[in-house]
């Protein structure tokens, strides 16, 4: 089912977005394109889906071509039973956008747990992404315990069944408490974006499958570990941590230096964990001017 129409940038007619799909034997895509140029890959957290790029992608088609899936077991993607930890994601991802869509060569955005498959990429892929945007969240595996900090929810998800037990039917009061709660204001995810999310959330197996992306952390410190003795990342990276409530701050930019030798950013002001969504034409202009400098000339 596809998502509201209101997905366009306030003040701008929308471009055209084409919703597809794409079979990839072990997992099913549902993916939104729009624009053409270089690629650029919008990967969204949890509890959100793709939509929460909604308001960014217009600026980003004018002069690219935006990718945003929905991560494996979000949104209106298939929900297998595993392959949740972000090395397996990161494989997804790169047989959508180079197996199926024949891109050689990326831009790549990530928020939340969006960046960690970013991450795991990125690693695998040091060649073919060429600049990596992060939004508010720290790399497991970066040898610190910066991923935990102020996050209470971590252990209650690690339980295997109780945080399905304990949501089911009641998936409006658990992800409405954070998307009241870990912005800057309390309508930081407008209505009908909650909407949205609680479309998607409610759909059999979704929620278990968002606990997944929690239970794997193990197993991604592992993976990361193994990415790192390869050496730091390469490419450029902008990271950006939410400055109020439960960004990240400082803590954000702190982790990606700890795992990429050009990492630039900081904290945004006037809002939390939720930056795409409270700022997004603030980020849609960072993107631009920094997807921009990587740009071949001519």
């Amino acid at each position: 089912m596809p998502p509201p129409a209101d997905a366009k940038a306030p003040g701008a007619p929308a471009p055209p977005l084409a919703h597809a799909e794409a079979d990839l034997d072990d997992v099913r895509l549902h993916y939104v394109t729009a624009g053409e140029g270089p690629a650029v890959v919008l990967l969204h957290g949890w509890p959100q889906t793709w939509y929460m790029w909604r308001h960014v992608i217009p600026g980003l088609a004018r002069r690219f071509r935006v990718i945003a899936p929905d991560l494996r077991g979000l949104g209106d993607s298939s929900r297998p039973e595993g392959g949740y930890d972000k090395k397996t994601v990161a494989g997804d991802v790169w047989r959508l956008v180079h197996g199926v869509l024949g891109e050689r060569s990326l831009f790549v955005v990530g928020h939340d747990w969006g960046g960690p498959v970013a991450f795991a990429l990125a690693a695998q892929h040091r060649d073919a992404v060429r600049r990596l945007a992060i939004l508010d969240v720290p790399v497991p595996g970066d040898g610190t315990p910066v991923f935990y900090d102020n996050r209470w929810h971590h252990g209650l998800h690690w339980e295997p069944g109780l945080a399905e037990a304990l949501t089911a039917g009641r998936e409006d009061v658990y992800l409405g408490f954070f998307y009241r709660t870990w912005g800057e204001r309390p309508d930081a995810i407008s209505p009908e974006a909650q909407a949205e999310y609680l479309r998607a959330y409610r759909q059999p197996g979704a929620m278990r499958a968002g606990f997944e992306y929690y239970r794997a952390m193990r197993q991604d410190i592992i993976d990361n570990e193994v990415f790192l003795a390869q050496g730091k990342l390469p490419m450029p990276v902008l990271c950006w941590g939410g400055a109020v409530a439960r960004g990240r701050g400082m803590r954000a930019i702190d982790s990606w230096r700890r795992v990429a030798s050009d990492v630039r950013g900081g904290v945004v002001g006037g809002c939390g964990h939720w930056i795409a969504e409270e700022r997004p034409d603030w980020v849609a202009d960072q993107l631009l001017s920094f997807f921009g400098e990587g740009q071949d000339p001519g």
